[in-house]
């Protein structure tokens, strides 16, 4: 099961779908494997006392995951995404911000399932899968304008 918590409301001002669009990219990403996963779209504030909290980084980022103790099974862990950050984000790379909260949906709940990027080999991969399942989704490449730079 996926639950979609709009806490600030200009997520949905910028895209009424916004919880749509989580809850499709979150349950893409769970693909076969069965779990649940909350995903919270708040504000900046609400993600750089997260991020400061919990990493020792005081300030927001675009998305945040908290995978959640084995115990707590099947809950796999919540996401938090940050409006304001995504929204730049998002215009700055030329996307549209269903496309990047589709993208960082995937990525954050990859994470939730034990992927990482420390290191090269681990990044490629993860990002191939984010690309095949953005792909299922209709949604472009989101690293090729990286690619290209």
């Amino acid at each position: 099961m996926i639950e979609v918590e709009v806490e600030d409301p200009a997520w949905t001002a910028a895209l009424p779908d916004a919880a749509a669009v989580a809850e499709r990219a979150a349950t893409a990403a769970l693909g076969a494997v069965g779990g649940d996963v909350v995903v919270l779209l708040t504000g900046d504030a609400g993600v750089q006392d997260l991020n400061a909290r919990f990493r020792d980084k005081d300030r927001p980022t675009n998305v945040l995951s908290f995978p959640a103790a084995e115990s707590a099974a099947p809950h796999l862990g919540d996401l938090v995404l940050a409006f304001g950050v995504c929204a730049v984000e998002a215009q700055a790379q030329g996307k549209t911000l269903a496309d990047h909260l589709a993208h960082l949906t995937v990525h954050g709940v990859l994470h939730l399932l034990g992927r990482d990027h420390e290191d090269e080999a681990e990044a490629e991969e993860m990002e191939a899968e984010e690309r095949s399942i953005l792909a299922s989704l209709g949604v472009a490449d989101p690293y090729r304008a990286d690619a290209q730079a």
